[in-house]
């Protein structure tokens, strides 16, 4: 009894870093959430909303972050079809 009185906040801790990390993943590796991000800074730059410059450097980071997505997508693809052989 005493003892999860003493590992519950630690549980609780990792629970929480748990969630941080699975709301990061979907930030940088969701395919669809980049996509929309390049579509919308398009938008910007098309309406003069934001320089050039600005959205060069910012489409150059959302890309790497798509190439880096896809290639999750696909390892992660892999191993799945590895584990049904």
């Amino acid at each position: 009894m005493i003892h999860k009185l003493f590992t519950a906040p630690m549980n609780l801790v990792f629970k929480v870093g748990e969630k941080v990390k699975e709301e990061a993943d979907r930030e940088l590796y969701d395919i669809s959430n980049i996509q929309q991000k390049l579509v919308h800074l398009q938008m910007l730059y098309e309406l003069d909303e934001i320089p050039e410059k600005l959205y060069r450097e910012q489409e150059e980071e959302l890309l790497i972050r798509y190439e880096a997505a896809k290639k999750r997508e696909m390892e992660q693809w892999d191993n799945m079809t590895k584990q049904q052989i």
